[in-house]
Parts: structure tokens; sequence; C-alpha cells
């Protein structure tokens, strides 16, 4: 999503691009649904060491010549280890866009290499220059990666396309909707112990909730969804996404956003919708957004009980209930919206940073 407003407006400015992508389900199936033109090279590692280095090592030799005859001035990527690997070896300027210096991995394999550096400025300079990135080489901008796509979408209701959705997964109407997006089992920073206490705390709302609400579940892969669905199959009220779906699309008609990741809970939180962040790990752009008021992070039971209920409560049981607790409910998703607002309305655009840095490096 962000590369495609990026691409959009630099062939506009008459810039020649090449767009490449790993085989990775979503990415994949998301750039047909957007109508990106992406040249596949290479595929997706999986969650075992030794796949995911003969996977990358196969992208980066796949890569070498097609980006050697290309020829570019300029590669920009999401911290790839293959693109800085093979912009390296080539001699191609490397700039890079990063809001995540918790995925070690990654960042030890390419923040050495790159010529420049770009990212939020919640995070600070320290957890890049240990990678052994120099500070000159770093530029902030005020503002979180999903701005890009965001205020876009926030003009565009949907309501056609959210119609649409909601039919193809039979939504009951007059239920609230949970949105929940369990976390990227996959990557190295991911840890089983981890992966398994989001699990309880996902058993958990689908056990006291999905009789009163629509649950649905954006798995990220196939064996993901399979592991849901298994898990949940005599359970009503559930339904587990099959097919890659707008995640936007998906946000605006969810009541209740539950992430285990980063990025969708950056995204709920930015259009206004109450996000309860499960994730196992902690990061400098969930800190923000907590530090905010806009996500609420919750790893313990019966609080992640009680803040659903006091969310998502319908307005006859809320006015049964105190006046006081009536007032604060109502008010808590006012409040949300009103700090988002004001947030998406201040920041920065990440693009006219990275073009205003080409004009004058």
């Amino acid at each position: 999503m962000f590369f495609q407003n990026f691409v959009d407006i630099l062939r506009k400015d008459d810039h020649d691009i090449l767009c490449t992508g790993r085989d990775y389900r979503e990415a994949k199936e998301l750039a047909k649904l957007k109508k990106i033109d992406i040249k596949t090279i290479g595929k997706h590692g999986g969650d075992n060491k030794y796949e995911k280095l003969t996977a990358s090592t196969e992208r980066a030799f796949l890569l070498s010549s097609i980006i050697n005859s290309f020829n570019p001035d300029l590669t920009v990527s999401f911290s790839s280890p293959e693109a800085a690997r093979v912009s390296f070896g080539l001699g191609i300027k490397h700039y890079v866009f990063n809001d995540s210096p918790h995925a070690t991995a990654v960042a030890r394999l390419t923040i050495p290499l790159v010529d420049r550096l770009f990212c939020p400025w919640v995070i600070p300079v320290k957890d890049w220059t240990k990678f052994g990135l120099e500070k000159d080489k770093i530029t902030t901008y005020k503002a979180l990666d999903p701005i890009v796509w965001i205020k876009k979408e926030l003009e565009n209701k949907n309501y056609q396309e959210i119609a649409k959705i909601k039919k193809k997964l039979k939504i009951e109407e007059g239920k609230k909707i949970i949105l929940i997006r369990p976390e990227e089992v996959k990557a190295s920073y991911i840890a089983d112990k981890k992966v398994r206490n989001s699990i309880e705390l996902i058993d958990e709302i689908v056990n006291n909730f999905s009789d009163k609400y629509n649950i649905l579940v954006l798995a990220r892969y196939q064996d993901q969804i399979d592991f849901y669905k298994n898990r949940f199959e005599n359970k009503n009220g559930i339904k587990v996404i099959e097919t890659v779906t707008d995640g936007i699309l998906l946000l605006k008609l969810t009541d209740l956003f539950i992430g285990a990741g980063g990025t969708m809970s950056a995204e709920a939180a930015l259009i206004g919708k109450p996000v309860i962040s499960i994730t196992p790990i902690n990061f400098h752009v969930e800190n923000y957004l907590i530090k905010i008021g806009l996500i609420q992070k919750i790893s313990n039971l019966h609080t992640l009980n009680k803040y659903i209920k006091t969310i998502l409560s319908d307005d006859e049981e809320v006015k049964n209930k105190k006046k006081s607790f009536y007032i604060n409910q109502m008010s808590y998703q006012e409040n949300i919206n009103r700090i988002s607002q004001r947030i998406v309305a201040k920041m920065e655009d990440p693009i006219e940073i990275f073009k205003t840095f080409l004009l004058n490096p």
C-alpha cells in the first residue's frame, strides 16, 4: 500500500520504475486486487531458518541479473536484505524505509549497507546507529507510514465495496463486528511461547463473544487460516477470512480491531477505530499510539473481557447502567475520533519528504 502511492507519484514525475516483490500470499494477491504491476522474483522462506536462507540467496541471485539489466540509479525498499546485497554488489545507491528496528535480523542484514534511511520520528536514532549506520544518513519524518494511504482512504467512503464484503462474509446485520489480526508467526522476532499467548487471548475472545458479535479472523498464511478454521470449526459467529481482502475496507466496517501485529493496528488507530493490541512484542510505533490513547495493550484475559464489554456495549445495555458509565462509554469513541483526526491532520507526507531529499540530498 505504501509503495502503490509511492510509485504512482514518482511515475507522474517521469521516473522509470521497476517494482519487484516476493511470491508471498498477501503481497501477491493484494497487488492483483489493487492492480499494482509487480514483477515477482523468488519466494518467502517461511518459518524454517534453512528455507529462509536458501530462499533469500536464490532471490538475491535472480535479482542480480534483473537489476543489472535494468541498471537503475537508485534502489528503494522496505529494508529488503536481497535488495541491500544486490545494490551494494552492483554499486547502486540504496534508500530504505523502515519503522521496525525490533526486526533485528532484517536490520542487521540491511541497515549497515544503506545510503539513506527514512523512518518515523518516534524511533530513537540510537536504535539505528547500533546497527552501524551513521547518524547523518538518517532522515526522519513526523508521520507513521500508513499515513501515506490512510489520508486518501479516509476521503473515500467505499459504501458499495463495504456492502459487498459484508455480503461475501455473511455478516449478521444488527451485530457489531470484531476483527482479529493474528501475529506474524513466521517472522524471526516472534517466539513460539509468545505466539501461544496470543492464541489463548484469541480463544478467550471467541469463547466469550462469538454468540453476541460477528468475529472475523484475518490470518496471514494458508496454514494459519487452516489452523484457525480447525480450531473454531464448531463455533458460530466467527468467520476465518480465506481470501486476501482489502484491509482498510475491513477496518471501516469494524467496530473493534484486535491486532497481534503492527501495521493494521496503526491503520485502525489512524482511521479512528478502537484498538486492542495483543502483540507479544513492544515497538516504538505502537508505544506512541498507546501513549496518545489510540491503542490499549492487553495481555490479561480478565482485562481483555472487561474492555471489549465496555467498548461494544449496545445502547440499551448501556442505558440500563449508571449514567456515568453511559457517558464514559459513548465518549470513548468520540475521543478516539478526535485524537485520530488531530494526529492525521498534523502528519507529514513521507513521500514528499523523500522527494525533497532527492532534490536536495
